[in-house]
């Protein structure tokens, strides 16, 4: 391509309104702060349900009158109805899934710092990434719509689970509370969410792979860029399939087909097809539904998990003030993980009655994602070993990280063992597991990269000492609430059932449902002081400089926060490796990417040859 080419496609100029400045803007920036907000509103939604729903499980039956006067279907008299916790737990699932673990990581901090460490001036696509927000923030209108027009006044959204499986996710109204209206919605939501990120992962990967600067080749490029580039692969493959499903679910749904619907179903005291309200269904397969829902929402957990990987192996090698110990193993890594995760799926089927062959293939394969797995950790620690470790706030985060994806990721090896994931599967053990190693891991990530990348985005510092309370509390707290949940499940605790007071083996743990449900309370409490240091610090905060924690990536080699084009329309040259640290001889504890190497360094080496390609 030609340079005039190349200038004609890519660079557009700096927007003079309003309108085109901060709503529809092309600028990766502003989108990828764009993102951020929309996560940032998602999780006051998905924490308060997760609120509401402890406090049910905690004081089943209590009359709380806010609740009766703001859902008085789902709450008469202030008390919870079964369904409406159910709906509660779909609604919650969906939003901090789609809406926060996956739009944050990927679509924030990536968008707005992979065209900066690459070197570009704007993403391949600037339109694309615009139309790619704003399909997201309408799918994310339309599940907020389900809450308010999920057709029956006893619910706030359908009531199958995050999952939606069939066949009561397809049959309509007759199903439940809640599956009517609500389902369609639902349905309409995930589906202009997936065409949303499919936009962007185009975007992500015609980005990195055709607009390196000069210099950048890819085993320069830090590790983020490779972890959002994995991720935008796994979206891209995995997205058609559930848009797909969610397709052929909605035709079930109000088309009369029998995709998902088996024939002879007896629901509600009907018969299939002797009742207007059902007709006949012939053929389905409920288990097609898993199938399809699945082969998305593995590759999910590692959409929602590769790109906090990234930005951890980027803060631990800046804070330990060390080359990142292993980078092209931890490269290899993580292609490892997002291919192996698409040959997983099956072990979220275990119960579903499939061959103990198939069983034993899907668990061998989910097994031996623990290799790259522990390879990543172990580059960690030899990062972390012996190391000048500056404790700041990300650099905490990022090790809280590390912590959690082990704790989280040891109970994946049990759950991926057929035999132990029988028992244990429709129990807590499992909400515990995904929880740490998908949720909170994952956000603690994002908090990482915040605190780490916000005085690039605004210019100033986050308080250090706010954000140290905010890790210890948080930290302390996740521990809290789910190393008991796993004892739950070992005792058989089920999950999504709205109360256990019916159960009498059970009520020896009820102080256990109490304690974590403090604990819960506090912790969400505690974000709001993030919320608080987040935009206090905008206007606030301590200036910072351009490179605020002497880095070496591109991203601190301009301005802070960056101008229009990143650069001020003088691209730069890249001469060596991500993670030039303690290098000999050199005058500072660290050298840029951009800085030449000396005479020295070509003569003798600088130590550390395996970053210089």
């Amino acid at each position: 391509m030609s340079a005039e080419t190349h200038e004609a496609v890519h660079r557009h100029e700096p927007p003079t309104s309003f309108i085109r400045k901060y709503i529809f803007s092309l600028d990766h920036k502003v989108i990828g702060i764009q993102y951020i907000i929309l996560a940032l509103v998602a999780v006051i939604v998905g924490m308060t349900m997760s609120v509401l729903m402890r406090m049910n499980l905690s004081w089943p039956g209590t009359n709380w009158p806010i609740l009766g006067t703001l859902f008085p279907g789902g709450a008469p008299g202030g008390v919870m109805n079964p369904e409406f916790y159910l709906s509660l737990v779909t609604m919650h699932g969906t939003i901090m899934v789609f809406f926060v673990l996956t739009t944050a990581p990927q679509g924030g901090f990536g968008n707005y710092f992979l065209p900066i460490q690459i070197g570009a001036e704007d993403m391949a696509f600037p339109f694309l990434n615009m139309m790619s927000f704003w399909v997201t923030f309408v799918g994310f209108i339309v599940i907020l719509a389900a809450i308010f027009f999920s057709g029956s006044a006893s619910t706030i959204g359908p009531i199958g689970g995050w999952t939606g499986y069939a066949p009561l996710s397809a049959l309509g109204q007759i199903a439940g509370p809640g599956q009517g209206m609500g389902m369609n919605l639902w349905i309409i939501s995930i589906a202009i969410f997936c065409v949303g990120s499919l936009l962007g992962a185009l975007n992500f990967i015609t980005t990195l792979l055709n607009m390196r600067t000069r210099g950048m080749s890819l085993m320069r490029m830090p590790l983020t860029c490779w972890a959002w580039f994995t991720t935008a692969v796994l979206a891209l493959l995995s997205f058609p399939v559930l848009l797909g499903g969610g397709i052929l679910l909605l035709l079930d749904r109000l088309a009369g087909t029998s995709f998902f619907i088996p024939g002879g179903l007896y629901v509600s005291g009907i018969l299939s097809g002797t009742n207007p309200s059902f007709p006949v269904h012939t053929g389905g397969s409920p288990i097609l539904w898993q199938h399809l829902f699945w082969f998305f929402g593995h590759p999910e957990v590692y959409i929602a998990i590769l790109p906090g990987m990234g930005a951890t192996s980027h803060i631990l090698s800046t804070f330990a003030r060390k080359p990142i110990f292993g980078y092209r193993a931890m490269v290899f890594a993580i292609f490892a993980i997002g291919l192996l995760g698409f040959f997983v799926w099956g072990h979220h089927m275990f119960i579903s009655g499939m061959s103990p062959y198939s069983a034993m293939t899907f668990s061998i394969l989910t097994l031996s994602i623990g290799v790259p797995s522990a390879v990543k950790t172990f580059n960690w620690i030899g990062t972390l070993w012996g190391a000048r470790i500056r404790f700041t706030t990300p650099m905490l985060f990022a090790i809280g990280f590390v912590s959690l994806f082990v704790a989280g990721g040891i109970t994946g090896l049990v759950l991926g063992q057929t035999s132990l994931d029988l028992p244990m599967h429709d129990t807590y053990f499992v909400t515990a597991h995904f929880h740490l190693v998908m949720g909170v891991a994952s956000i603690f990530g994002m908090f990482a990269a915040t605190y780490f990348w916000f005085p690039k985005m605004v210019g100033r510092f986050m308080s250090e000492s706010l954000g140290k309370i905010h890790f210890w509390i948080t930290f302390v707290g996740v521990y809290c609430i789910f190393v008991p949940m796993h004892v739950m499940g070992l005792v058989g605790m089920p999950r999504r059932y709205a109360q256990f007071t019916e159960y009498t083996f059970l009520t020896r743990l009820h102080p256990l449902v109490v304690f974590v449900s403090v604990v819960a309370i506090i912790t969400v409490l505690t974000q709001f002081l993030f919320y608080f240091n987040l935009i206090w610090s905008i206007f606030k905060g301590k200036k910072a400089p351009a490179n605020a924690w002497d880095a070496t990536t591109l991203e601190w080699t301009t301005t802070s926060p960056p101008p229009h084009d990143n650069f001020a329309g003088v691209l730069p040259t890249v001469y060596r490796g991500p993670y030039e640290f303690a290098v000999p001889g050199a005058p500072n504890d660290f050298v840029m990417q951009t800085e030449p190497e000396t005479e020295a360094e070509r003569v003798g080496g600088n130590g550390h040859n395996g970053h210089r390609h």
